[in-house]
């Protein structure tokens, strides 16, 4: 395709205006709701990561997704969040490698996070609908070798915006603008897009549709599974075993449904934050020219980044586990080495119990789904957490 300078534009065009400046109101908002969702979306989603490595009772299958999750949205906020703060004040600063770079990282998080709600997502409707089959699919080494093929797929997949992106300068009578954009022409962009649309919003929507309703069909309509409603008869010989059995059942479904509540909801926070965006570019496919208000723009940019910040508050607002683990996290951080060396004989009492528990009875995610969690699991996971923080 043959390019010519930007001179060589403005010659033939023979018409130089002053260069467009954005309202100093919109630079403002802009930054300031960039840098607050950025510094909270970042902060968050960092302490999710660090929370599921460093406590070992959080490394479940879901929670494994759930750190894909959280690393493609810091992907996102660093590669689009951050440089639009320089990008409304100062335009593009960054150049053609940079142009290349941010761009790349940008759809890669995006579509690694579209495939992290799907992988989960599944997972989930397989630990309801399935139970007995989720004992052998829905493990953690499973989980990694998914996130790493989905980490492998979308970055191979991307390397096609690296030749679709360049750098553009156009010359005003008052300075040169320089802007990142896009090397084809519309036509040819939007085959492209619309492919991508479909493959990581469409479909994934679409699956989730689909399988949370069969999950809400078991999970909240049917009656409970025989394995997990209470046993009848027994005896009076064996009727603490029985309510013993019917409390951890209890837990067990409690446990369920939340974490199914919990990752319903970011999988509609998913779909509402980005439908500003999609739909924007479906319809300026259709028109000419194409819509760009730019308070609407500003709109759907800060719905995209919301969308990447809010999954950290959803987990520690409906998750009791994620709740305890971040406390148990700041606490660790800011503790001084005297305290540390005060519990340290108790909590190595704490871990010799609870691993002789575990020796027979591992606490994982499997026992949510089979109904196996008892009234201890929060104990034993309160002095496990805090033992590693020491």
């Amino acid at each position: 395709m043959e390019h010519t300078t930007a001179f060589q534009r403005v010659a033939q065009v023979g018409n130089l205006t002053e260069m467009p400046l954005n309202p100093l109101e919109q630079q403002v908002v802009t930054i300031f709701l960039t840098v607050l969702i950025c510094v909270v979306g970042i902060g968050g989603n960092i302490m999710v990561v660090l929370v599921v490595l460093r406590t070992k009772h959080m490394v479940t299958p879901t929670n494994c997704y759930l750190v894909s999750l959280a690393a493609a949205d810091l992907i996102v906020l660093v590669a689009a969040g951050l440089p639009n703060i320089s990008d409304v004040v100062a335009f593009w600063i960054y150049g053609y490698t940079g142009c290349l770079c941010i761009t790349y990282l940008q759809y890669l998080g995006i579509n690694v996070s579209s495939c992290s709600i799907t992988a989960f997502t599944i997972e989930r409707y397989i630990a309801i609908c399935h139970s007995i089959k989720a004992q052998f699919l829905c493990t953690v080494s499973r989980a990694k070798r998914i996130i790493a093929g989905v980490w492998v797929f979308t970055s191979l997949y991307c390397i096609m915006w690296l030749f679709l992106v360049d750098t553009d300068e156009t010359v005003y009578t008052n300075g040169v603008v320089v802007t990142c954009g896009y090397r084809v022409s519309r036509s040819l962009y939007m085959p492209i897009y619309f492919l991508d649309f479909t493959l990581f919003y469409v479909i994934p929507l679409t699956v989730a549709t689909v399988l949370y309703g069969l999950i809400a069909r078991i999970l909240f309509m049917s009656p409970l599974p025989s394995h997990l409603s209470d046993r009848e008869g027994g005896g009076s010989v064996h009727q603490g075993h029985t309510s013993s059995t019917n409390r951890g059942n209890k837990g067990a479904i409690f446990a369920r449904k939340q974490i199914t509540k919990m990752l319903l909801v970011v999988v509609v926070l998913f779909a509402l934050l980005w439908l500003p965006y999609r739909t924007l570019v479906v319809v300026n496919s259709f028109l000419n020219p194409p819509y760009h208000n730019t308070w609407f723009l500003l709109f759907c940019r800060m719905c995209i980044y919301t969308n990447s910040a809010v999954n950290p508050i959803i987990y520690n607002l409906m998750s009791q586990k994620f709740r305890g683990a971040f406390q148990n996290f700041c606490k660790c951080d800011w503790q001084h080495e005297e305290k540390v060396a005060e519990f340290r004989v108790p909590m190595y009492y704490s871990v010799m119990k609870d691993s002789s528990r575990e020796s027979n009875e591992p606490v994982t995610e499997q026992e949510e789904v089979s109904g196996q969690i008892t009234e201890r699991v929060t104990v034993a996971d309160e002095d496990r957490s805090t033992f590693i923080c020491s």
